[in-house]
């Protein structure tokens, strides 16, 4: 059985597509913008033993809250 999933969520302010693969080896490609986000999120993939992409697209001029919450929900 697989325990793959990947998933996309549009709204006005940002683009977010995960996938993630529990079975993987903790590999991580994780890009939203957010350099310290990327980096928490990499290190939850490489110590989880699971492997995770994340690309993520916001209105970072604004406020970076938006992309963490949506990158949030998806995952």
């Amino acid at each position: 059985m697989s325990r793959k999933a990947e998933l996309e969520r549009r709204t006005r302010e940002t683009t977010v597509q995960v996938s993630i693969d529990l079975d993987g080896s903790g590999q991580a490609d994780v890009i939203t913008g957010i350099a310290f986000f990327d980096h928490m999120l990499a290190l939850f993939s490489v110590h989880g033993f699971f492997d995770l992409g994340i690309h993520a697209q916001g209105d970072l001029d604004v406020d970076s809250h938006h992309t963490v919450e949506d990158v949030g929900l998806v995952l």
